[in-house]
């Protein structure tokens, strides 16, 4: 594992190293536990990239394929959104195959997650059709079940983000605290929701490229 001291280095070595050793599109994509500070890494990640002059950045956040809140009340599922199955898993993949096959050919619009409707929000990203480097982070990209098995082969290098259990569960408090959840409300959701969906997205460890730790300045106002 590589440490935070050197995380932020090593990430885009990484990403440089495979901009410069293959042709075409690269898909790089972020995965790791609730609370890890996947969001802030990974758009940090596309402005770095984009400031250095790369043939232009994409970026495509899992978090905009949440089921809507209305959806997951038909489904019985709101009380655990988040879960793998709350999210659209066909239609995250088929985006990022419509994603694959247009480079050079036209932009794709991509939905994000607006965490003060607390419902994704159609077309919120564009990928232009010139970047070479896209961006996609999310919980599950690595993980081995409940379609999400798929997603690994469509990308190319896939990092895991780490972070220590009691740092994440501050962040996850504090941002529930944000969202209007009672502070024994915050915690009930965090034991029971993002800490089983933590030991899930653990399990897909092996299945990354590489894993770097990243503290609490690197993951400060963690967006996932």
């Amino acid at each position: 594992m590589v440490t935070d001291g050197d995380a932020w280095a090593q990430l885009t070595a990484d990403v440089d190293r495979l901009l410069r050793d293959r042709a075409g599109r690269i898909i790089v994509g972020l995965v790791g536990p609730p609370g890890t500070g996947k969001s802030t890494v990974a758009q940090r990640l596309v402005s770095e990239f984009e400031q250095a002059g790369s043939d232009g950045v994409g970026y495509l956040p899992m978090d905009g394929f949440h089921l809507s809140n209305p959806q997951l009340e038909k489904l019985g599922r709101r009380h655990r959104k988040g879960a793998p199955d709350t999210f659209d898993v066909d239609g995250y993949i088929t985006v990022l195959q419509r994603i694959t096959r247009s480079h050079r050919i036209r932009d794709v619009y991509v939905p994000g997650f607006d965490r003060s409707l607390d419902e994704p929000v159609a077309a919120r990203f564009v990928v232009p059709a010139d970047a070479r480097l896209i961006v996609t982070e999310g919980n599950y990209l690595a993980t081995a079940s409940s379609g999400w098995q798929r997603v690994r082969d469509l990308l190319d290098w896939v990092v895991y983000l780490d972070s220590p259990p009691g740092l994440r569960r501050r962040r996850l408090l504090e941002r529930h605290l944000r969202g209007g959840r009672s502070a024994a409300a915050a915690a009930r959701w965090v034991a029971t929701v993002d800490d089983p969906n933590a030991a899930l997205i653990a399990a897909g460890r092996s299945r990354c490229d590489r894993v770097l730790a990243i503290g609490d300045e690197a993951g400060r106002s963690a967006g996932s």
